[in-house]
């Protein structure tokens, strides 16, 4: 794994004390990685009845349902009480993090190690969400993404993510949350994984959208490819690593996003090149692929660099319902030929 720092951290101290905020199925998930750890976790929900499952029942019946919690876990509706927590992992939904974290702004969490759990570019702005950290006053900033589902890491089947901060707390959060079936390896390229993780929802929607239209295999595997390219082109720009977006958090999230129904992303682009309306798909009642609200900004994150990201640009005039799916793969195909 090549985005990974050398040191051998098997002497570095862990935190022992981890907030989730967030307990939504992933935020859920990571709370359980840290207890399994061998962390105490104070887990932060918004819902009453979320605390309330998991301090009666030790189960998150709302989002993780029949998954055991341990005693290690408290779940609480008071977000400072899992502020006072000596590391902090942000598992909110993108578009509310900007929110989340002037929330934070009054207490001590600021000042923490607080990991990114979240995956998306901040719609108005065009910012990453590492950006938007660092902005509202995070000292170490840091971010955690990867080829991971939250029933997987729950169910403690092997999965393997990166954790990117500065090296000594990059390590440091690597030991904090590793454990036999949860590998985290550790980076210092925030820009690369944060990038990686916002992008490839918007790509997975439109392996899903080829998948749902009958087009075929062959025509799924160029578009994940040209998809991997524009990702590529990019990050280059901006300042990634290429071992970043060639790792975990880039190649390898992407093709597990874009390929797999258990996938939110891939699965809304395959109701949608099955035939299902945005009305259908974008409702109240209805988690919202991140995808959705991450294309547009990813195109113009591109377009402020004078990046072309023909990809990114199609799924988001799809989803803005100004292309339909049916005319997507055309207009891709008969753009100018050119070189790879």
């Amino acid at each position: 794994m090549g985005q990974s720092l050398t040191e051998n951290s098997s002497s570095t101290t862990p935190y022992d004390h981890v907030g989730v905020i967030g307990a939504g199925a992933w935020g859920t998930a990571l709370a359980l990685a840290a207890a399994q750890a061998g962390r105490r976790v104070v887990l932060w929900a918004r819902e009453p009845e979320v605390v309330q499952s998991v301090q009666q029942n030790r189960e998150n019946a709302l989002f993780l349902p029949g998954v055991s919690l341990p005693p290690a876990i408290v779940a609480t509706g008071n977000i400072e009480e899992a502020a006072q927590a000596d590391a902090l992992l942000l598992s909110v939904p993108a578009q509310h993090v900007r929110a989340t974290l002037q929330t934070l702004q009054a207490t001590p969490a600021l000042t923490k190690p607080i990991a990114l759990c979240a995956k998306g570019i901040e719609c108005g702005t065009g910012m990453l969400l590492t950006e938007v950290l660092i902005e509202c006053g995070a000292r170490e900033p840091a971010i955690l993404s990867g080829p991971s589902f939250a029933n997987d890491v729950a169910r403690c089947l092997p999965t393997a993510v990166t954790i990117a901060a500065r090296k000594a707390v990059a390590l440091r959060l690597q030991v904090t949350l590793g454990h036999p079936t949860f590998r985290p390896y550790a980076s210092e390229d925030l820009t690369g994984v944060a990038l990686g993780g916002a992008a490839k929802n918007v790509y997975a929607i439109g392996c899903g959208i080829v998948a749902g239209l009958g087009l075929g295999e062959s025509a799924r595997a160029g578009l994940l490819a040209r998809s991997f390219a524009e990702l590529f082109r990019l990050a280059r720009v901006l300042g990634a690593k290429e071992e970043t977006v060639m790792g975990l958090s880039g190649l390898g999230d992407l093709v597990l996003t874009a390929t797999s129904p258990t996938s939110r992303n891939f699965s809304f682009g395959l109701a949608l090149g099955k035939g299902a309306t945005l009305s259908e798909l974008v409702a109240p009642e209805r988690p919202l692929a991140e995808g959705v609200e991450t294309a547009s900004a990813l195109v113009a994150r591109g377009s402020q660099h004078d990046i072309e990201l023909p990809v990114a640009q199609t799924v988001a005039d799809i989803v803005a319902r100004k292309l339909t799916p049916q005319d997507a793969m055309p207009r891709l195909m008969q753009r100018p030929h050119r070189s790879e």
